[in-house]
């Protein structure tokens, strides 16, 4: 399976119609089977709650969701969870439980991750990571689910 696993905010780039963030991705996950982590689904709910969305932008996320295959919790994620966080501590390495679960099912499924946040992800070992933070934004506008518009 040809997939990488999405970070939240590179999610929520792709989501959102004119966010030029969304053409620094695009090129990532065009063609492939776009995976999400649980807790990047925690964390869309979390701002469906505290940004008051509409029932109808709930919906609209929903069904986006449902493009994806979201990686659940397994007993060997939570033992990968273990190695690597003890590898982190042993190195003096702190990486926030969200972002640190995030890589985890990455790096369980063996796909890359691809986040907007890399330095949140330094030296997480065994973790393929696709970034593009350090390039600048591309004037084009559109999102994952409606194909670039073209407009500016």
């Amino acid at each position: 399976m040809d997939a990488v696993l999405l970070d939240t905010d590179v999610f929520s780039y792709l989501s959102k119609e004119g966010d030029t963030r969304a053409d620094l991705y695009r090129p990532h996950v065009k063609g492939k089977t776009i995976a999400l982590s649980f807790v990047t689904v925690g964390e869309l709910y979390v701002w469906t709650v505290t940004r008051k969305w509409s029932a109808k932008r709930i919906a609209a996320l929903e069904q986006r969701l449902k493009a994806a295959i979201i990686v659940p919790y397994d007993l060997e994620l939570c033992k990968e969870y273990g190695r690597v966080k003890a590898a982190l501590l042993a190195a003096g390495r702190v990486v926030p439980a969200n972002d640190l679960w995030i890589a985890i099912c990455a790096i369980r499924h063996s796909i890359p991750l691809v986040t907007h946040n890399a330095k949140d992800f330094d030296g997480i070992p065994g973790l393929r990571l696709i970034s593009e933070s350090t390039k600048p934004l591309p004037q084009k506008t559109g999102d994952l689910f409606n194909r670039n518009t073209g407009q500016s």
